[in-house]
């Protein structure tokens, strides 16, 4: 399909999923203002925060019981939606209390506990809200043309990967959006007092609360057009399939409730090792959760799609460098809150242009031709925050009078880098929905997108052990008091950001040769 078809592939079945979607992008609001207030007030670790991004990742597993919860309240998953909306609301307001009045809070809770509360909150917000949007990206693709006769897998394919990449546009539309707004806010942001920035801080909080107000405003699109078809003909481009209510599955539901309560012990206990079990428990309950449901397939679509599912896991489980490449970008490169707006505003426009430009080529190529091609073109890009650790901007800025500095490189690689993070997901989406049985379209999509979610758990694992191997650290300074409780060393980030490089090159690359020469090959 070329690039101005994908307009005309537009059915309005497709807009409430969209809605849901475009509230997770739009929740990029708080980002900045996020990394900032941690690197400056609160004195957690990069090693720590990379570890709070495990348990932050672990509400995602929970997509196994809450899928199979949204085909059996089928008439009613709307109101998971309204439930999140809360959580994701709860979470903003305790970051606006923990800026704004943070000696009040501090004298209830401590402020990191009072962080560590709202970082986990969210995703569970979001991910409430999610696994029916998921669902509903499923329920909306018609299985039937206008006339009545079945679509080909060749369509269903094509609207699939249709719904999934607007489902990525509204994603990333919230964050162009998010990103616009940054811009402006943040406009002359570092001329401000500090009593000035952090009032600023408190504000976007507040701003930000319209997200949740957006998933709501899908849901009710969603329930209106369902209450006029039933006093009207359902439209043409509607979705036709009716969802039959599955049997209970109560070791899904059972069994996840039991590693729930067990995650959340172990979380609260500080068990040795808590997070590495919890990980071992996790990947154990999905890889029995995707046996059972895979085994209706045929052969050859099992293997393969087990194949995909373990390529993709691997490349998305790769480490980053953790909250310590951006403190060295605000202490030593300069880059403020505006100008962080302004490379977000270009890496969401150019996503979602390149989005557009690379539909083609995710059509056509399977999952390991584009994991091979996105981990040598990631380890290629990461290569300028290489150099400009070890000085590489102030080398060209001499060569192009003063032209080609640290921002200038910022900008470029931005620009070269965003169209990339998307492309691996929307095939296999596409896949997923396109597979799912009928009457368990929530629990087939929620089981294998959570075994790749569990990818981004290994990653924050990964993290956690190279931050603890190279120790990061920051300044920082008791917003109460105003004393400096912790000095900035980035004497070992060089060797951390070069580490990440290589893993991410090596590994990705290395299981998609084994995986195509043994029995999981894939075309997918």
């Amino acid at each position: 399909m070329s690039v101005t078809e994908l307009p005309r592939q537009f059915r309005w079945s497709y807009v409430p999923p969209l809605m849901v979607y475009l509230a997770a992008g739009i929740s990029g609001l708080t980002a900045i203002v996020g990394t900032f207030f941690i690197k400056d007030y609160l004195n957690l670790s990069a090693a720590f925060l990379a570890s709070l991004g495990f348990w932050v990742g672990l509400p995602w597993a929970l997509k196994m019981p809450l899928g199979h919860l949204v085909d059996l309240i089928w008439k009613h998953k709307n109101y998971l939606v309204y439930l999140g909306a809360a959580v994701i609301a709860a979470s903003l307001l305790i970051m606006y209390g923990l800026i704004m009045h943070t000696a009040d809070m501090a004298d209830i809770l401590p402020v990191e506990s009072w962080y560590v509360l709202s970082a986990i909150l969210a995703p569970v917000g979001f991910v409430l809200q999610d696994v029916v949007a998921d669902a509903m990206t499923v329920e909306a693709v018609p299985a039937l043309d206008e006339t009545g006769v079945p679509f080909s897998d060749a369509a269903m394919k094509n609207m699939h990967i249709t719904m999934q990449t607007l489902g990525r546009f509204a994603i990333i539309g919230g964050t162009v959006l998010v990103a616009l707004a940054n811009v402006i806010l943040f406009d002359g942001a570092d001329r401000l007092g500090e009593s000035a920035r952090i009032e600023l801080y408190g504000k976007i909080y507040l701003y930000a609360l319209i997200i949740p107000l957006f998933s709501v405003i899908g849901v009710i699109i969603a329930s209106v057009t369902r209450q006029q078809s039933l006093h009207h003909n359902p439209p043409a481009d509607g979705p036709v399939a009716v969802h039959s209510k599955p049997q209970i599955n109560w070791s899904i539901l059972l069994g996840s409730l039991g590693f729930a309560i067990f995650s959340v012990t172990l979380g609260v206990t500080n068990i040795a090792y808590a997070q590495e079990i919890v990980f071992a428990g996790s990947v154990g309950i999905i890889l029995f959760l995707m046996s059972r449901l895979v085994a209706v397939l045929p052969e050859h679509q099992r293997f393969m799609i087990i194949g995909t599912a373990i390529i993709v896991f691997m490349f998305r489980a790769m480490p980053s460098p953790g909250p310590g490449l951006t403190w060295f970008e605000i202490d030593e490169l300069l880059f403020n809150e505006q100008f962080f707006s302004v490379l977000s505003v270009i890496a969401s426009v150019l996503t979602l242009i390149g989005i557009v430009l690379l539909r083609p080529f995710m059509v056509r190529n399977s999952m390991a031709k584009i994991i091979v091609i996105l981990s040598i073109a990631g380890a290629v890009l990461f290569l300028p925050s290489v150099g400009m650790y070890y000085g590489l901007h102030h080398w060209t800025a001499s060569l192009t009078g003063g032209m080609v500095d640290a921002r200038f490189i910022a900008i470029v690689n931005t620009a070269v880098e965003s169209p990339l993070g998307q492309v691996s997901m929307i095939p296999l989406l596409a896949w997923i929905a396109k597979n799912a049985p009928e009457n368990m379209k929530a629990t087939f999509f929620a089981v294998f997108a959570s075994f790749t979610n569990l990818a981004l758990s290994a990653s924050a694992l990964g993290t956690k052990y190279l931050n603890q191997a190279f120790i990061v650290t920051r300044q920082v300074k008791d917003k109460i008091t105003n004393e400096i409780v912790t000095t900035a060393d980035y004497s070992e980030l060089g060797l951390l950001l070069l580490t990440v490089t290589g893993i991410a090159l090596i590994l990705p690359i290395g299981t998609v040769i084994i995986v195509q020469h043994s029995r999981f090959s894939t075309n997918e």
